[in-house]
């Protein structure tokens, strides 16, 4: 078999970029040209290189394979290696295009000057170095406008990557009649570890309060079952400061294709265990979430939520998202990061969710600070005794993201990127 003389290399970081922006471009190109790894005999290959990041996880590779999308992968710890040492990763053919999808975008400024590719990068809020850029993929005409007018000419409007989570997540599986909840306790360790006993509280007590409400529980690509068991189990510290304990996980439920995770309490929780879930949360009521790029996600499904931010575990907080995660990571300053909390929380500096940071005031609530489950259930049930809130959260919501359309467009201007390469 000959090696290809073509390559696509997406540049990637976390678990969200991974499965709203990656997944999508990728199966869209897929089924518009041929390319390894679906068609061996294909002269154009599809890669992905995976790039330093705080939020990731370490198991992105694992996710990114069960996709069956790229013909090689390349792991965040090997990046730097890879740029000093590329024929150590395989052979790179004399043409290729890098295209920036999530991450820093120096990052694909180095890989597509090391490899000597075309460079492509899909601005989400600002192009950083249009300069170094064939071409910008850009999501509004505001990040256009931020553009040197020099640079202009190389940047198009491609439109919300994130709007077509709507259209990808096809109702074909309904979720049972009544209410649900949806339940992201997070992807990785840090979150985790904090939010599958909360959760779990919340979702005994939300139970009591509503007795009828159901709940559904995304297995994110990074973890599994017995991960949860364990963050809910002794092996967990923070565990033991909540009531909720898994009393067994049950087999394939009659109505709907799920496991079922059972507390000792009786509340059960559905697992959904094939990732993405976007077809199941967008059945939802309602989502209890932590901050990242999962409220990102759930605005563009229209998915009402409350984002958690449980401050009374700080010295696990090192791995969170925005401020929080900064603070964090700063030895000397861990001590008085509750006193910080307290002065920037009571000023109302910034936002943490996604669609609040978009809209630039509080369209989905978010509760930070020593909160318990009990706050957090008596909230839960309030918003779903109230349909006509739910209905203008989840408006507000809709009217945030851009016309669907975007997979397309991108996967055109890669396309045409592609043609303009001579081999």
């Amino acid at each position: 078999m000959q090696e290809a003389s073509l390559v696509v290399v997406f540049i990637s970081n976390g678990p969200g970029e991974l499965a709203t922006w990656v997944r999508p471009l990728a199966e869209k190109l897929h089924k518009k040209i041929l390319m390894r790894p679906r068609n061996n005999s294909a002269s154009t290959s599809m890669r992905l290189v995976l790039v330093p990041c705080p939020n990731s996880t370490g198991r992105e590779v694992n996710a990114a394979k069960a996709w069956n999308q790229f013909e090689q992968i390349t792991p965040a710890n090997c990046f730097w290696d890879l740029l000093i040492r590329p024929s150590k990763y395989g052979v790179w053919p004399s043409n290729g295009l890098v295209v920036f999808l999530g991450g820093d975008q120096f990052w694909s400024v180095l890989l597509s000057a090391r490899l000597g590719y075309r460079h492509l990068t899909y601005a989400e809020w600002v192009a950083r170095w249009p300069q170094w850029n064939d071409k910008v993929a850009a999501m509004s005409e505001k990040v256009k406008d931020r553009i040197p007018q020099r640079y202009k000419k190389r940047c198009q409007v491609v439109g919300d990557l994130m709007a077509d989570l709507n259209n990808l997540a096809k109702e074909d599986e309904p979720l049972p009649n009544g209410q649900w909840v949806a339940l992201l306790p997070g992807s990785k360790k840090a979150k985790l570890c904090i939010g599958v006993p909360f959760l779990l509280d919340v979702a005994d007590q939300l139970s009591t309060l509503l007795p009828k409400c159901n709940f559904l529980l995304p297995i994110a690509p990074t973890t599994n079952v017995q991960e949860l068991q364990d963050f809910n189990s002794t092996k967990n510290p923070i565990a033991a400061k909540y009531n909720s304990k898994i009393r067994e996980v049950k087999g394939i439920a009659k109505d709907i294709s799920c496991r079922k995770l059972v507390t000792k309490a009786g509340t059960e929780i559905y697992l959904h265990e094939n990732p993405p879930a976007h077809n199941s949360l967008s059945q939802c009521d309602l989502a209890l979430t932590t901050v990242g790029a999962n409220t990102a996600e759930l605005g563009a499904l229209g998915v009402p939520m409350i984002v958690i931010v449980p401050t009374q575990h700080l010295n696990v907080m090192q791995a969170w998202d925005g401020i929080l995660g900064v603070i964090g990571r700063l030895p000397l300053l861990r001590r008085c990061i509750g006193l910080l909390l307290t002065i920037w929380r009571m000023k109302k500096r910034g936002f943490l969710a996604w669609p609040n940071i978009s809209a630039g005031r509080m369209i989905v609530p978010e509760k930070v600070g020593k909160i318990t489950p009990k706050e957090i259930a008596y909230e839960a049930s309030e918003w779903l005794r109230s349909p006509k809130r739910l209905k203008g959260q989840r408006e507000d919501l809709q009217s945030l993201r851009g016309k669907p359309g975007a997979v397309n467009s991108m996967s055109e201007v890669i396309i045409n990127l592609l043609l303009d390469i001579k081999p």
